[in-house]
């Protein structure tokens, strides 16, 4: 169905949104949830389970509550354990996943925040990558719904875990009693770590020497 790839396009950009809300910390969820690629790929299932016995039954109308309730409050809401986070969580799926995002008569865009975010309407995959490849790397909050504000907590908490680390790599001479400084202590183990690693295969020759290789052999190549 024609359907298809509208809806995995949906649930990709909701999974981005939502993983991407975590860099704001607080203001982006209460209680950050580990939403992970599994949760992506049962959504994607049930969107294609559904669109098929719609179209088995020939039904018109899409079962929309619930596929929104099964991938907002079963799939990734599984995860979230705060009230308002899962709040946030059922509405981006009200606002993303609906008969609205077929409409040919008014043009649905995710957010017009510094560049419309739309639907690709490409006829391949290699279009659809070019397109996808295009959408501007460095986003406002307010594609997420957020207040523009938000980019101060996000960029002074970079700020400081970017000097944190700078800091924690310094290095410092050693004490007057002989001690070793940590830079030389670095050197050191990664000197005696080397020194017990083997001598790397020669794979292009070990490779030439079989003029068909079996299955184990590919397996330990």
């Amino acid at each position: 169905m024609w359907q298809f790839k509208p809806m995995l396009y949906v649930l990709s950009f909701f999974h981005a949104v939502i993983q991407e809300r975590k860099k704001f910390g607080k203001i982006g969820w209460n209680v950050p949830s580990d939403f992970n690629i599994s949760d992506y790929l049962i959504s994607y299932q049930l969107i294609k389970l559904y669109l098929d016995k719609t179209y088995e039954s020939g039904d018109e109308v899409l079962p929309w509550d619930t596929m929104r309730y099964l991938i907002g409050d079963a799939m990734y809401g599984g995860r979230v354990t705060d009230d308002i986070d899962r709040r946030t969580l059922v509405t981006y799926l009200q606002e993303y996943l609906g008969d609205f995002i077929f409409d040919k008569n008014q043009k649905f865009f995710f957010s017009r925040q510094g560049a419309d975010y739309i639907i690709p309407n490409e006829e391949n995959m290699e279009t659809t990558c070019e397109f996808i490849d295009n959408i501007t790397l460095f986003t406002t909050p307010g594609v997420f719904g957020l207040h523009s504000n938000a980019e101060i907590s996000y960029y002074t908490n970079s700020g400081k875990a970017l000097w944190l680390d700078i800091l924690s790599m310094q290095t410092s001479d050693g004490g007057g009693g002989g001690g070793i400084n940590r830079e030389d202590q670095i050197t050191n183990i990664a000197d005696d770590i080397q020194s017990k690693l083997p001598e790397p295969y020669d794979e292009y020759n070990i490779r030439k020497s079989f003029d068909e290789p079996s299955p184990t052999q590919v397996v330990l190549l």
